[in-house]
């Protein structure tokens, strides 16, 4: 049993709980929440604000190694899109290994427990499955232990390179693609009887440019029989949006609602370019929608809908993506933020819905919220939810003079993955005064991996 005592806790609403003793009985799970107690006796001492463990829905871990050598010069996502294949092309398993490692350790120092990795890098850089047709994976899988953090693998289909029946992968795509919708059922059946510990598998069909529709059918009937969570990239990019419609005479969102995919265990990643028929067609599934707002100012995205998306009825949550920068926090400020900056008015995303969404949601959309039973469990800082959770310095210039009635917004609009001192996950500290405590100098290996991957492109 552990027992900790936090100074200050977000256990919902508007403001901030004192005194608050949170009690692990093993399992990994919370078995009691307290606020206004006196620290019991033993308690480890959390001296600072306690907000449930952050959850990155949306990332490519090996786009990490791009921060910095993709942003300048002119061009859009076709031309990031170009930069990102040439580093594709050259990553074997090892690398794979280094590059996610760190960059899940840069997650935990940032106060995230759990992240769905968006995994479509399966084969050899001439298409060929290596002997282990799931070692890539394999390798995220590892890369997520020794981080301590909880993951979603979501394995991704990837089929074609567009529309049309010969539209075939070519180049580094070759490496994303398994022939055909039962390849991929077939592979990821080897990966489904390897769950276990602090990891779960998910389903992912990369895109309707990637995926035909029947294809898509079979990736969302495999998770459904597995009760898996299925994500998708949707309606990212105008030109997405303009050759399903030339192609089809149809929105990406109407081509995933034809086939199936749509519904509360899906969730659509960006959903950046909407018609008033595909919000309303998300809403009225349940299905979520992630937001990934640092990628989509990065490479000029635009703005998605967020709030006839909420009012549909599409419960929120929030991914770093690209890794331009990891901080959680800012990804929910953002949402808010850029909806004032669009529409010109404030208040459309309360804090405490925006601190929901990089928490409960988060877990929800990543198949970590309930006990395995299929069932939803309580999640965030209550009695039944995961013991996972980060500790923010009230110390900070940042989050100097925040007012505790109003401590949310203070979290939400001040905060960022700087402040965070400690991180707890199943009951077992990760991060300890701003340091892991088992990846000593996270910033030297991830100059190490990204140098080396980079000096063989």
């Amino acid at each position: 049993m552990s027992i900790w005592f936090a100074d200050e806790a977000w256990l919902g609403g508007d403001g901030l709980a004192a005194g608050v003793v949170l009690e692990e009985a093993g399992g990994g799970r919370l078995a009691r929440v307290a606020a206004g107690q006196d620290p019991p006796a033993g308690a480890v001492h959390l001296p600072g604000i306690v907000v449930p463990g952050l959850a990155n829905v949306h990332s490519h871990a090996f786009h990490r190694a791009l921060r910095g050598r993709a942003q300048a010069g002119a061009g859009d996502f076709w031309r990031w899109r170009d930069r990102m294949y040439a580093l594709a092309a050259v990553l074997d398993p090892d690398d794979v290994f280094e590059l996610a490692r760190g960059t899940y350790a840069e997650m935990a120092l940032a106060g995230i427990t759990a992240v769905g990795e968006f995994h479509y890098l399966h084969h050899r850089p001439d298409g060929r499955p290596y002997a282990d047709a799931n070692v890539m994976g394999g390798a995220l899988i590892a890369a997520a232990a020794e981080a301590g953090i909880r993951l979603t693998l979501l394995d991704t289909c990837y089929l074609r390179s567009g529309f049309g029946g010969g539209s075939r992968p070519a180049g580094p795509q070759v490496r994303f693609s398994d022939g055909d919708a039962e390849s991929w059922v077939a592979r990821v059946e080897g990966l489904a009887n390897q769950v276990g510990g602090g990891w779960r598998l998910g389903a992912a069909v990369h895109s309707v440019r990637a995926v035909d529709e029947r294809s898509m059918a079979a990736v969302a009937g495999w998770a459904q029989r597995h009760g898996s969570p299925l994500h998708m990239h949707l309606s990212e990019q105008p030109a997405e949006n303009e050759e399903a419609l030339a192609a089809t005479g149809r929105t990406p969102t109407a081509l995933a609602e034809a086939a199936g995919v749509l519904g509360p265990g899906t969730v659509a990643v960006h959903a950046t370019h909407l018609t008033d028929p595909d919000v309303k067609a998300l809403g009225a599934t349940g299905t979520g929608v992630c937001l990934c707002p640092t990628t989509e100012r990065d490479l000029g995205d635009g703005v998605g809908p967020t709030d006839r998306l909420v009012a549909a009825g599409s419960p929120l949550s929030l991914g770093t993506d690209s890794h331009a920068m990891v901080d959680l926090l800012e990804e929910a400020r953002l949402v808010e933020l850029h909806e004032r900056l669009a529409h010109h008015h404030r208040g459309t995303h309360s804090p405490a819905a925006l601190l929901g969404a990089a928490t409960a949601a988060g877990y929800r959309a990543l198949g970590w919220s309930g006990d395995g039973d299929g069932q939803p469990g309580p999640m965030g800082l209550a009695p039944g939810g995961p013991a996972d959770f980060a500790v923010l310095d009230p110390g900070s210039v940042r989050l100097a003079g925040i007012d505790a009635d109003e401590g949310v917004a203070g979290v939400v609009f001040a905060a960022t993955a700087a402040d965070v001192t400690d991180v707890v996950v199943g009951g077992r500290t990760i991060v300890r005064g701003r340091s892991h405590v088992t990846i000593p100098d996270v910033a030297r290996d991830l100059h190490r991996a990204i140098t080396s991957a980079w000096a063989r492109t």
